[in-house]
């Protein structure tokens, strides 16, 4: 991929995006897209999609969340400490002593979540985001109240960062990866003669209710659906691999397998792995999937869908690490199956191709 289009993804990286405030983002992603679909859909939670063949009977809907968990704050104390709830599926240890971006309802400012000096006892034993709070300077309620209010948003303080030309090390990796992916493929796919509809989503909420993908699938309502996310490597020191499958960045693309999964999908994307030469990689999600491929699935007359995840180090953490060759591999499988469609594939299971 050219770094052009890496640049695309490092603004996305850079544009705070929690869950239920995700406009900013969402319009620098249809900037990106607009120029290669044949229309921009949104709707009234938020979700942008880029279509392109509209017309076509045959629809596939891509769905690549554009949300990133967050911090929402709960209370403000007497000496201005901000107090928080979780949006999304926190870590608090790897919470502690981390700057945060407030994204206060005046103004956008720095805090640090603050932690207790070994020389005081530390932080001992279990404890949650109850225990925890965030200073940012202020002296008084009055004064933290001048900028921020209960309800406003947070999210973590880094920067994206490249490990050894090779890793994208950044926050929110899961799943702006996706919604970049899904860009993409809609880049790729406007350059080839489609006999199929495609729908690419940028949806909302996932990281909290998975309402956008809900509101997507019963927009569209596509012939069939895949969720683009990310899943959890093992790659690394301290992972019981005896427990979960083995996922290795670099190691390719990972397809789902398990009741929720259509198997004829994941054959059509096989397919196109074998042709391509990509490796590919899978995980289990033997009752739920966990991302936006579940609540597609419910929409309408029902929905048949797949699942495919870019491998990730370090979930839910201000670290998130993913590897770019698997980036640009998820990319060409996804194209190359569409681009096969012809539009006349049957999905029901009980008839033979």
């Amino acid at each position: 991929m050219a770094d052009t289009q890496y640049d695309v993804l490092m603004d996305l990286l850079n544009t705070p995006s929690p869950s239920s405030m995700e406009m900013a983002i969402q319009k620098k992603w249809i900037n990106h897209v607009k120029n290669y679909a044949d229309e921009i859909r949104t709707d009234h939670v938020g979700n942008a999609i880029a279509v392109l063949n509209p017309e076509a009977p045959f629809k596939v809907l891509l769905a690549g969340h554009c949300d990133e968990i967050g911090l929402i704050i709960q209370r403000i104390d007497d000496r201005g400490f901000l107090y928080f709830e979780k949006m999304g599926g926190i870590n608090p240890k790897a919470a502690v002593g981390m700057r945060v971006t407030v994204l206060g309802y005046q103004e956008t400012f720095t805090g640090v979540i603050g932690v207790n000096a070994q020389h005081h006892g530390g932080i001992k034993g279990d404890f949650d985001v109850d225990d925890l709070y965030i200073d940012c300077g202020f002296q008084s309620k009055e004064e933290a109240l001048k900028k921020v209010q209960v309800g406003d948003l947070c999210v973590f303080k880094t920067e994206p960062e490249i490990l050894q030309e090779r890793y994208i090390s950044a926050r929110g990796l899961d799943n702006r990866t996706g919604s970049f992916i899904v860009a993409e493929v809609i880049r790729k796919l406007s350059e080839k003669n489609l006999s199929i509809g495609v729908y690419g989503a940028s949806t909302v909420n996932e990281e909290t209710n998975m309402g956008g993908a809900y509101f997507a699938a019963a927009g569209v309502e596509p012939t069939f659906a895949i969720a683009v996310d990310v899943t959890f490597a093992t790659d690394y020191p301290n992972v019981n691999t005896k427990k979960q499958v083995e996922v290795h960045l670099e190691g390719g693309p990972v397809l789902a397998k398990g009741a929720p999964i259509h198997r004829k999908i994941n054959q059509w994307l096989e397919k196109a792995a074998k042709e391509k030469s990509i490796p590919l990689q899978y995980e289990l999600t033997p009752r739920t999937t966990g991302t936006d491929a579940d609540k597609m699935r419910y929409t309408g007359k029902g929905v048949p869908v797949a699942l495919v995840s870019l491998p990730l180090r370090y979930m839910h953490s201000p670290v998130e690490t993913v590897s770019k060759k698997d980036i640009d591999k998820e990319i060409e499988l996804i194209v190359t199956m569409l681009e096969n469609l012809s539009g006349n594939e049957d999905l029901n299971p009980l008839h033979d191709e």
